[in-house]
């Protein structure tokens, strides 16, 4: 584990020797279940440590783990293998976990993997954002909506912010084009009530590619149309 150590310590986050065991069985049940399932095409240990481990750890320079203490709830919207929620809640366990995945492949990987890492306060759910935040105990029930690789802003915007309380926020993972898309995504926060409240450049250890971590804050309830049924925000993104 020495690229995430190394990683890790370049942006400030700790990890002790728990943590690190954890990260351990994590990459381990990763690679065993991915013999099977199609779970990731990122699979060797350099880059498993790299580009989902300490790439999700990464999102601690935007949301600070004093921030997720006892009690906070957080959900992880189509989050696949279980990043960034996973390797959050390895290092934040007192915080409540929502991991949301369509996929139920990926959502038996991820009961199996939250019980063998012996992961408490999680909840796996097999459904689509546009489902959840129709929902009356989930639509604007959490503190923190998070995202990775899962759509453009302006589409992501209505999968998350429907999720998140009015003084909560949500958090995207991007790319190098993550400015482009939050300019390209106001009116569609604006609309679902959010407010852009910052990026935060990140450079993560062993890679060139730029990263970037919008921060959108929830200023007023979401309109009860949103967030559309499923498939329509993709085809017809608001804005």
């Amino acid at each position: 584990m020495d690229r995430l150590i190394r990683g890790a310590q370049e942006l400030g986050i700790p990890l002790n020797k728990g943590h690190l065991s954890l990260f351990q069985a994590y990459y381990e049940e990763l690679v065993e279940w991915n013999r099977r399932f199609n779970l990731t095409a990122i699979t060797d240990y350099q880059g498993v440590q790299v580009r989902h481990f300490l790439d999700s750890l990464s999102c601690l320079l935007a949301l600070p783990q004093a921030d997720l203490q006892a009690g906070v709830r957080v959900i992880d919207v189509g989050t696949g293998a279980g990043f960034p929620g996973v390797p959050l809640k390895i290092l934040c366990p007192g915080m409540h976990l929502t991991l949301l995945e369509a996929t139920r492949k990926k959502v038996a990987f991820l009961e199996h993997l939250t019980r063998r890492l012996e992961l408490r306060g999680v909840q796996v759910i097999h459904a689509r954002a546009e489902e959840l935040g129709r929902r009356p105990i989930h639509r604007e029930q959490y503190d923190w909506a998070l995202a990775r690789a899962v759509a453009e802003m302006p589409t992501l915007a209505e999968y998350l912010l429907p999720l998140v309380r009015v003084g909560g926020a949500i958090l995207a993972q991007k790319g190098e084009g993550g400015p482009a898309e939050v300019h390209a995504a106001e009116e569609a926060i604006r609309i679902l009530g959010g407010r852009v409240q910052r990026l935060v450049l990140v450079n993560l250890h062993g890679l060139a590619e730029t990263r970037y971590l919008v921060v959108v804050d929830k200023v007023a309830a979401t309109p009860e149309k949103y967030p559309r049924r499923p498939g329509i925000p993709v085809k017809r993104p608001l804005g």
